[in-house]
């Protein structure tokens, strides 16, 4: 897809109807890697058909890993056990998934070979000492750029060694980087976070058959395990849904129904922080799918107020932010986010960006080094957004061209397939005006 690809955002009609939002990214991109390290045929039903994860496919294709796709959103993964990976020969590329590339720094720094891990230009401008960093700690070989960056290449036969690691900071792909090299490591390898991050890679492995000890903010393993493969139902992605829980709730005369989305706990901060603003969102028909607790969210139409952000709530909604800035902006009142520094380092500066275009399109925005005051309750005009490739940055302004009453132009919208294909088709079919 070329960077001139645009969308003209414009007011719709209320959003109506039952949507069912593609599978969890997060949960699909592990599905992927635990299943081909198990002993064992896994299914996966449910898989998210976007760019990162397909990426994350290929990329075990290349390690040896058999895949097969029997219709869209299944896969059938043929494990090839812990140490049955084999050297690829070319690159690894990654793509735009920094969950992926991430996650496999620390499952390809245990194995035998060589390899090398390259990304998009998006991708390849994201810190990962972070990750290499602790990964160095076990006795991992990984070489970056100068400055930190990718390609990352991971130099194989390296001992590992377990440690008992303190996170400097609370992230979910850290602490899943250095608890997948401990699998591979000796001995025992303990995560300590500041604050609970999401615990996919927790659940997951013990769906796999791994004993694995896990309470909020701490994870412990110890090295030599096996998995074993099992079958996964892949959970709609709460961060997709985060987009129409906004929108049906700034949205006059909306009610909509987002069906069997995933309520992590570590996941779902936006939607406490939607209540606190006085958002109409009720959960039905709960149920478990691969470890993770599902439930319909039926959203509706409520006036929001603006709210300070309690902090502790952002680690659980790190994604959703550019979707909670459009929620500010039709609130009445102040919103105030502090203790998000972690947006500056997303695909883009997540903060800088939603501060930048919400200015263009006439509202108040006064910027922090970790967050932001925004003043809501103004009529929203036209303008040109520029969303840096940042699909996230993309379509929450395709929501606030809904409540605009000019015409809002969002540039560079070809990331929004890497993790939500067809965002624009479900959004029509809901009631969006969106071109």
């Amino acid at each position: 897809m070329s960077n001139a690809q645009h969308w003209i955002a414009r007011k719709g009609q209320p959003l109506q109807g039952s949507l069912t939002i593609p599978g969890d990214k997060s949960v699909s991109h592990r599905s992927v890697m635990f299943a081909a390290l198990a002993d064992g045929t896994s299914h996966i039903d449910g898989f998210l058909e976007g760019e990162d994860t397909r990426a994350t496919a290929r990329i075990f294709s290349q390690l040896g890993v058999r895949i097969e796709t029997p219709s869209p959103s299944q896969r059938i993964v043929h494990g090839v056990g812990i140490d049955g990976l084999q050297a690829p020969d070319a690159a690894l590329d990654c793509g735009n998934a920094g969950t992926g590339m991430r996650l496999l720094a620390g499952l390809l720094a245990g194995q035998a070979f060589d390899c090398t891990l390259i990304g998009d230009e998006s991708l390849s401008g994201r810190p990962m000492r972070r990750v290499t960093g602790p990964l160095s700690q076990m006795g991992a070989k990984i070489d970056t750029e100068s400055d930190g960056t990718p390609p990352l290449h991971v130099h194989g036969g390296q001992l590992l060694h377990g440690i008992d690691f303190a996170s400097p900071v609370a992230s979910a792909q850290i602490k899943s980087a250095v608890l997948l090299a401990g699998l591979y490591a000796q001995g025992e390898t303990q995560v300590t976070e500041p604050h609970p991050t999401r615990d996919y890679t927790e659940r997951m492995l013990s769906a796999f058959g791994v004993d694995i000890e896990f309470s909020p903010g701490k994870a412990r393993l110890r090295g030599g395990q096996r998995l074993r493969a099992t079958d996964i139902v892949v959970p709609a992605d709460f961060s997709s849904a985060a987009f129409y829980l906004v929108a049906a709730s700034i949205i006059p005369g909306s009610k909509l129904r987002l069906k069997q989305v995933g309520l992590n706990p570590r996941r779902t901060g936006l939607l406490h922080a939607l209540r606190l603003m006085g958002a109409d969102i009720t959960e039905e028909n709960p149920a478990e799918q691969g470890g993770e607790p599902v439930a319909d969210l039926v959203v509706r139409y409520a006036p929001l107020k603006g709210a300070r952000i309690p902090e502790v709530l952002v680690p659980d909604m790190i994604d959703e932010f550019p979707a909670l800035f459009v929620a500010a902006a039709a609130a009445e009142g102040q919103t105030v986010v502090s203790g998000a520094a972690e947006l500056r380092v997303k695909e883009s500066d997540r903060l800088a960006a939603m501060a930048t275009g919400l200015r263009a399109l006439g509202m108040q925005v006064d910027e922090t080094e970790d967050g932001a005051t925004l003043h809501g309750g103004v009529r929203l005009g036209s303008g040109t957004i520029e969303s840096h490739g940042d699909h996230r940055i993309a379509m929450a302004f395709a929501i606030a061209g809904q409540i605009s009453d000019g015409e809002v132009r969002i540039n560079d919208i070809a990331n929004v397939a890497t993790s939500f294909p067809d965002f624009d088709g479900l959004a029509r079919s809901a009631g969006f005006d969106l071109a």
